[in-house]
């Protein structure tokens, strides 16, 4: 079980109401400067394949109940990153008549990766944080119902 995660980590990406900004960003990882899936992160297009959900933006009337649907169609053992000032307070939008809130108050947040946007280089540093807290919850044979 403890080598669980040592060859990939799969990623299901969600916009929950973001300017695009961290989007564009998350993007950018993928590009050959940067090539996350040389190290095994690999973003999938569907929740029940993702061991991660990586969320950006603040959380919108609109996306309040799709996001926790997805979040339970994730298999267990499963994590949530927070990527963006928006998505982990909700930023610019915090008054916003039509948000929820910030990312927690609707999902368990494991990692937060600040800033407006994030550079490359701290969503991978986020994914890897994300990665090592799998790990060891894998190696305490914790893999039941999330981490957090």
């Amino acid at each position: 079980m403890n080598l669980a995660y040592r060859r990939a980590l799969w990623v299901f990406h969600l916009n929950t109401g973001s300017c695009n900004g961290c989007d564009i960003e998350i993007l950018a990882c993928l590009t050959p400067r940067y090539d996350v899936e040389r190290f095994g992160i690999k973003l999938v297009a569907s929740p029940r394949h993702a061991d991660v959900l990586l969320v950006t933006g603040p959380v919108v009337r609109g996306m309040d109940e799709r996001a926790r649907r997805i979040y339970e169609q994730m298999p267990g053992p499963k994590a949530v990153i927070v990527v963006g000032t928006c998505g982990a307070s909700g930023g610019v939008f915090h008054h916003s008549y039509n948000l929820v809130g910030p990312v927690d108050k609707v999902l368990p947040v494991d990692v937060y990766v600040p800033g407006c946007p994030p550079r490359p280089e701290a969503v991978i540093q986020g994914v890897v944080r994300c990665w090592a807290k799998l790990e060891r919850a894998a190696a305490k044979g914790r893999a039941a119902e999330g981490v957090g």
